[in-house]
């Protein structure tokens, strides 16, 4: 009897059909965009990076601002384009971000992961470059809390013996 229900409701064709997922897809999820384009979200200390990277000239938007009035410091903008020098794609891409939280050394840190993650989605010919370079690696060094009876995370009052 138990048989006959099975049929009725077609079970074994329904497992049939299903699709088995491989790791790889699951692994990493796609963010492309229409138009040869791609999202990354980077991260860095306490900031977090919402990066489009799609083909253009080579223009770089931070929080609708250009990146050399964003970043005064020459040393940040080098960083931050480094991934396109990387994978020989500079000036084909323009990047529009928006960025929240941290300083400056860390906003420039999660432009610079969201740029490689978003690049990584656009070829998968870029991931060795990135990936040897470092780019993809979330930087995981946060500022330690300070704990009590100390003036800092680590530093303490001045020890009298007597």
């Amino acid at each position: 009897m138990e048989v006959s229900i099975l049929e009725k409701l077609d079970v074994n064709a329904k497992v049939a059909d299903t699709a088995v997922v491989t790791k790889s897809t699951f692994h990493k999820a796609k963010k492309l965009l229409p138009g040869g384009g791609a999202y990354g979200t980077g991260r860095r200390k306490n900031s977090v990076a919402r990066v489009w990277v799609k083909p253009g000239k080579g223009v770089v938007i931070v929080n609708k601002r250009d990146m050399s009035d964003y970043f005064p410091r020459e040393s940040y903008r080098k960083l931050i384009l480094q991934p396109f020098v990387d994978t020989n794609t500079s000036g084909q891409y323009d990047v529009v971000c928006t960025i929240k939280g941290g300083g400056t050394t860390g906003q420039a840190g999660a432009i610079i992961h969201g740029i490689a993650r978003a690049l990584d989605c656009i070829s998968d010919d870029f991931h060795t470059a990135l990936r040897k370079n470092g780019f993809l690696t979330r930087d995981s060094r946060v500022v330690e809390r300070k704990k009590y009876g100390k003036r800092k995370a680590r530093k303490s009052t001045q020890f009298s013996k007597r």
